[in-house]
């Protein structure tokens, strides 16, 4: 096993995701932009270091976790970015949600330089990154990836493999996103439609949430659209609006018609402009409540 890990990124997710990847016995070296969000890291056995590029190891493996295309492509292209110092047959781990055309951009970069791109995003929240229960997926250069499967499998519980093309998971994800949005809207329509009638509406969601919708996303989401709460924020909404606004742009350029995405963008838009960009990306079914007379 290489033990020698870089990880950039210690936002709600990085931090356990690095935890896992120390229990699973891995030596690791972190960076992030805001230094004291290392310190439980740190203290779990990680070590930080001051620059980006001081957290690889000479053909070894570095794990980014950020929040945009913008960080991620500083990460690569910086004066202290890993690009250049990754050599040959390092390989950068990229578990951000990002454009499709961004990881082929960074793929053929790290090509000419010897080193690989693996698109990784993953589907989970931090509590499920905590549990080593995210599903991650998996594009790019083939060797590479069963290089760095051992590495996803300390942070998840099944790695997804996508083939060759850079994007590929990137598509994936933000189609993924996408549908959690679409669940989140009809779940805030269907619970609006009970309250109007009289019901309960954390009884409803449990109803859906046992019998016809058995699942993560409206078990999770379920309960907080019916209950109205979205805080604390697992994931922001000002990042689901970033998502949306990237599943979008993926339709335009491959002419796939999303009249859903559009409803969603516009939910996301406006709730962003009440300055609720801050709060869970479930907070955007705020806006179905407010139309219906509830909020």
């Amino acid at each position: 096993m290489e033990n020698k890990i870089g990880f950039i990124g210690l936002g709600n997710m990085g931090q356990p995701m690095v935890k896992n990847l120390i229990k699973a016995g891995y030596k690791v070296k972190v960076y992030n932009r805001t230094p004291n969000k290392a310190s439980e890291v740190v203290a779990a056995g990680a070590e930080q270091v001051n620059r980006p590029c001081d957290v690889v190891t000479p053909d070894g493996i570095v794990v980014t976790m950020v929040s945009n295309d913008q960080a991620l492509e500083e990460l690569i292209f910086g004066s202290d970015g890993i690009g250049e110092k990754l050599g040959k047959n390092g390989i950068h781990l990229s578990m951000s949600t990002v454009a499709p055309d961004t990881s082929r951009k960074i793929a053929e970069f790290q090509k000419e330089k010897g080193s690989f791109y693996i698109a990784s995003p993953v589907f989970g929240r931090p509590d499920a990154a905590a549990a080593q229960k995210l599903w991650i997926l998996s594009s790019g250069n083939k060797e590479a990836r069963e290089r760095v499967k051992p590495v996803q499998e300390s942070m998840g519980q099944r790695v997804f493999d996508l083939g060759d093309e850079p994007g590929n998971a990137n598509v994936v994800k933000l189609g993924g996103n996408f549908m959690i949005m679409a669940a989140m809207e009809a779940m805030a329509e269907a619970f609006n439609l009970a309250e109007k009638n009289g019901m309960d509406r954390q009884t409803v969601a449990e109803v859906y949430s046992s019998t016809l919708f058995n699942c993560t996303v409206y078990n999770g989401y379920g309960a907080m659209i019916a209950k109205k709460m979205f805080e604390p924020a697992g994931f922001q909404l000002a990042l689901g609006l970033k998502d949306c606004n990237l599943v979008l742009d993926e339709a335009n350029s491959t002419k796939t018609p999303m009249p859903l995405g559009n409803l969603l963008h516009n939910r996301l838009l406006s709730s962003a402009a009440k300055g609720r960009g801050n709060l869970d990306w479930s907070a955007l079914t705020k806006m179905a409540n407010e139309e219906a007379g509830l909020e």
